[in-house]
């Protein structure tokens, strides 16, 4: 005979020393067989009040979701992986990570989340709330566990580290993303190039270099950018902010681990060269020098001049050809105001009113302005004659 219980729970006694349960609510019903068996020789039949008792405290001695002891509390389970519960809101918000269940909603974007608590860290997209503040630099995050990541970033801390090389990272999330670089996986494929990448988020940023979206703007400047990153990166151009510091010579830098960053600097000290030319064998120091190097096997000139049609291996290069055409002078003496379209063109003028030569022949101690001008000189060391008839 079955015995109702408070809270719509239904026990009922069975032979064979073993307990179903079957738990409902009016929102969702579910039936699960648990199987409690007394181990004790000698019980045999009904299971009395006494021996349910008991065979609570044995199987519910500690729960598997926090490891503490349950203190006699009947632990409810996962029909489909097993995890167990004490309270019913925590199994039914479990169940939805395998039904997919979605319900709560977001009333501006409509966008559906599986648990409440995501919904509203979610809305703070909307309205701009960041509840949770660094004490050191004053930043503001939606996220209490953002914050706890950013606040690495000024204690050097990560604790997090890669099992196959070692790397080491400030947030879970990141060196996770890392991993699947090891592994290959790529499973976020962009519909329009078919490009894979490694996380939902890296797919967002990529999709913005087809449809030109660059949502964070400077407030100083109105610079746009696609990269929340790369906009605090460029706000260092304003401020002057160089956070990292050389220890070896002091120079400070405005970016750490990208190009003309700390991370390049450092190989000038330590001589590293990590980047070999499969062609010629020639290193570099960093992998944009390797690329343009490439060029030159290869003949690829990818910069082209709308205006005269010529091509150029380098993009600065092409920049700095475009001047001649616009007439644009960026660059301005602040002894006599003349312009020019080239910063190295305005280095050189400068040593006409220093003076300054840092050219100097070896075999004679003659010095230049200009390095041309040495290595003409040179040859007449050599015997070389410049010029013939």
């Amino acid at each position: 005979m079955s015995v109702q219980t408070s809270r719509n729970f239904t026990r009922r006694p069975t032979s064979g020393e073993q307990l179903v349960m079957k738990f409902e609510t009016d929102a969702f019903a579910m039936t699960s067989d648990h199987i409690l068996t007394d181990e004790r020789p000698g019980l045999s039949g009904s299971t009395s009040d006494a021996e349910l008792q008991l065979n609570r405290g044995r199987h519910s001695d500690k729960s598997p979701a926090t490891g503490r002891p349950s203190d006699g509390i009947r632990l409810l389970s996962c029909e489909t992986c097993g995890e167990r519960f004490q309270k019913q809101c925590l199994l039914m918000r479990h169940l939805r990570t395998h039904t997919g269940e979605k319900p709560y909603a977001c009333e501006t974007c409509s966008k559906r989340f599986s648990r409440q608590d995501s919904l509203l860290v979610h809305m703070r997209t909307h309205t701009g709330e960041k509840p949770y503040a660094c004490e050191t630099c004053g930043k503001s995050f939606r996220q209490h566990s953002t914050l706890s990541a950013h606040m690495r970033t000024h204690t050097g801390e990560k604790p997090y580290s890669c099992d196959i090389c070692g790397k080491t990272f400030n947030a879970q999330s990141t060196m996770l993303c890392h991993m699947k670089a090891h592994m290959g996986e790529k499973p976020y494929s962009c519909e329009m190039c078919g490009k894979s990448n490694t996380s939902h988020f890296n797919l967002l940023v990529h999709m913005r270099t087809h449809t030109g979206e660059k949502p964070y703007s400077c407030e100083l400047c109105g610079k746009s950018f696609s990269q929340h990153s790369t906009l605090l990166v460029h706000m260092r151009t304003h401020t002057g902010e160089k956070p990292y510091s050389c220890e070896m010579c002091g120079k400070s830098f405005s970016l750490h681990c990208t190009l003309n960053d700390l991370t390049v600097h450092m190989r000038s000290h330590t001589g590293e060269k990590p980047y070999s030319c499969k062609t010629c064998g020639k290193s570099f120091s960093r992998q944009s020098n390797l690329l343009v190097h490439m060029r030159r096997h290869t003949g690829e000139k990818p910069y082209s001049c709308e205006t005269c049609g010529k091509k150029f291996g380098q993009h600065s290069v092409w920049k700095r050809h475009l001047r001649t055409h616009s007439g644009v002078k960026m660059y301005s003496c602040d002894i006599c105001g003349r312009g020019f379209s080239m910063q190295g063109n305005l280095s050189v003028h400068i040593r006409t009113h220093t003076g300054e030569k840092p050219y100097c022949c070896k075999m004679c101690g003659k010095s230049f302005s200009l390095q041309c001008n040495l290595l003409r000189h040179i040859k007449t060391h050599a015997g070389q004659k410049l010029y013939s008839c």
